[in-house]
């Protein structure tokens, strides 16, 4: 029983040594671990201060450069750096700033590149910067800075980014521009160079302009005057938002010449290169002509929302001389028609290859005018009038000059087109002439699905055959069309029409009739005035020969009494 009770004991206290001797070791693990994490805390505190003590020493020793090296030798050294790593890397890279030249004119080229990346920025990249644009219809997201987005071209790809750089030193300017330097970055494989530079990058500029184009708000500008062509933000010209609801839909002309006219602009719109091909300038007049009120200007706001280009109205009367109108020709932009309206009324252009005569006149008028206050008066007025020649507005629409922004059309409008140069009109100038005359019948049913949303009525074939009898203008058919209160139908107003024709045609009757009374009163005067300059020529005739006849009686008397004092002698 002892052995028993002593192996018990044993048995126990074996045990209980091992449970003291597990828990001795796991403290010691415990205490191990702590050990060795606290070891590794001190050297990632002495790695990093001695990363701070490094980083300390290089902007010690770059702050030090900065003071003892002077730019230039920095400069050349960072152009050294930059060949170093250009001779080592694979890729090229093209650098389009924001703004060129004086640095107060944008880039085209990265204006066009903005709207091309806008497009793929807004795919891609994951900051954007959205922009209200002048002149443009919608909200236009763009790249932000230090953005960056890819692109592909015939299987190559190529990286842009946005950088921005601000200067450091601190400018004063009198222009209210931001100082930073805003530029895209083009970078691509050497093996592409040709490609990239030669066929990629004319790719990139003609879909940002096409792009620009489809975005813009099409203006209607006006010129301004000399005098306040200068200063900050001081333009040649001044523009509205151009809104004119007129369309080839609406206007009202045969369908035949409708559609010539608009077959003529789109193949216009198309032959860039065809233009160039035969060596010609990449614009095209048109000459519209009629009675008032037939739809010239009408026309004119057809065929630019049409072509969807810019309006210049270009006023003759507030250009000075040649040079400024040429200024103005310069300050135009591509894709736009250029129109002078009234051009008999604009200036003195009605044939002054015949001024020779009239000055000739005017010299005489000169001395004849002998108060000194009046001539200088005269003469101030003379110089206020504008001193555009024909020969100054020939040059404009077909001298070299011509020639700049291409894709243009020259509009003349005029009442009486038999008054205008020759010359000014020649094809080659004004190469389409389109006569836009009184209302037809094919014209007033344009008019009546307009205004009355009607394609027939039992009254057409009455007006179909008042218009072939009358002359009566488009704007005088739209004016009585148009319904004038809320409960007015077709009816009321086809009836109203006709009784407007019915009148048109007896004032023509009266009119008529009163331009043959004057016409037979001024025959009458004229034959009274042509007997009496005969009548007078007979009695002059006649005093003539009484004269004569005593004058030869007189002789004839003092020949014989020179006779008889000889005989007497």
């Amino acid at each position: 029983m002892v052995k028993t009770e002593e192996l018990v004991d044993f048995l126990r206290i074996n045990k209980e040594s091992k449970l003291a001797l597990k828990q001795n070791f796991t403290t010691a693990s415990k205490y191990s671990h702590y050990s060795f994490n606290a070891s590794k805390l001190m050297s990632m505190g002495e790695m990093w201060a001695s990363l701070g003590s490094a980083m300390a020493s290089i902007m010690f020793v770059w702050a030090m450069c900065q003071n003892l090296f002077p730019g230039e030798l920095r400069g050349q050294i960072k152009r050294y750096e930059e060949k170093l790593r250009s001779f080592f890397s694979p890729y090229i890279q093209i650098i389009f700033p924001e703004y060129q030249g004086d640095g107060f004119q944008r880039s085209k080229a990265f204006m066009a590149i903005e709207r091309y990346l806008d497009q793929n920025s807004t795919k891609q990249a994951n900051r954007l910067r959205a922009n209200v644009i002048q002149d443009c219809e919608q909200i236009v997201l763009s790249m932000q800075e230090a953005g960056e987005v890819t692109d592909e071209y015939e299987g190559i790809k190529l990286w842009w980014a946005s950088h921005k750089h601000t200067p450091t030193s601190q400018s004063i300017s009198f222009y209210p521009r931001e100082e930073a330097k805003r530029y895209f970055k083009l970078t691509f494989h050497k093996k592409h160079r040709e490609i990239i530079t030669k066929m990629y990058l004319k790719h990139v500029l003609d879909q940002g302009k096409a792009i620009t184009v489809s975005q813009r708000q099409r203006k209607l500008y006006i010129n301004k005057k000399s005098e306040d062509w200068y200063g900050y933000k001081r333009t040649m010209w001044s523009s509205v938002v151009f809104e004119h609801p007129s369309t080839f839909d609406t206007l009202a002309m045969e369908p035949k010449k409708k559609q010539e006219i608009i077959d003529d602009l789109t193949t216009f719109s198309k032959s860039k290169d065809y233009y160039a091909k035969i060596g010609k300038a990449w614009k095209r007049g048109y000459l519209l002509y009629g009675p008032p009120g037939t739809g010239k200007s009408s026309m004119i706001a057809a065929m630019a929302n049409f072509m969807n280009y810019d309006v210049y109205d270009l006023e003759l009367t507030s250009v000075k001389d040649n040079t400024e109108l040429r200024k103005l020709l310069i300050d135009t932009s591509g894709k736009a028609i250029i129109v002078i309206e009234d051009i008999d009324c604009s200036l003195d252009l009605t044939g002054q290859r015949e001024k020779k005569k009239e000055k000739k006149n005017k010299n005489e008028e000169e001395k004849q005018e002998k108060d000194p206050v009046k001539k200088k008066m005269k003469n101030m007025e003379e110089k206020k009038s504008s001193q555009v020649t024909l020969s100054g507005l020939l040059n404009f629409i077909d001298g070299l000059w011509s020639a700049l922004g291409g894709e243009r059309l020259i509009v003349f409008t005029t009442n009486f087109v038999e008054k205008l140069d020759p010359a000014l009109i020649r094809r080659g100038r004004m190469d389409k002439h389109i006569e836009l005359s009184y209302c037809g019948f094919e014209a007033f049913k344009v008019l009546a699905k307009n205004y009355l949303d009607i394609e027939s009525h039992h009254l057409f074939s009455e007006i179909e055959h008042m218009l072939e009898e009358t002359n009566v203008t488009p704007a005088d058919v739209a004016e009585n069309l148009m319904p004038k209160a809320a409960g007015e139908g077709a009816d009321i107003c086809l009836e109203r029409l006709i009784k407007a024709i019915e009148q048109a045609k007896e004032d023509a009757r009266l009119k008529a009739e009163e331009e043959a009374k004057l016409k037979a009163e001024e025959e009458e005067r004229l034959r009274a005035e042509k007997e009496e300059k005969e009548k007078q020529k007979e009695g002059d005739s006649e005093v003539k020969s009484s004269e004569e006849t005593l004058s030869k009686g007189v002789k004839e008397n003092g020949e014989e009494v020179k006779e008889n004092g000889k005989v007497a002698s």
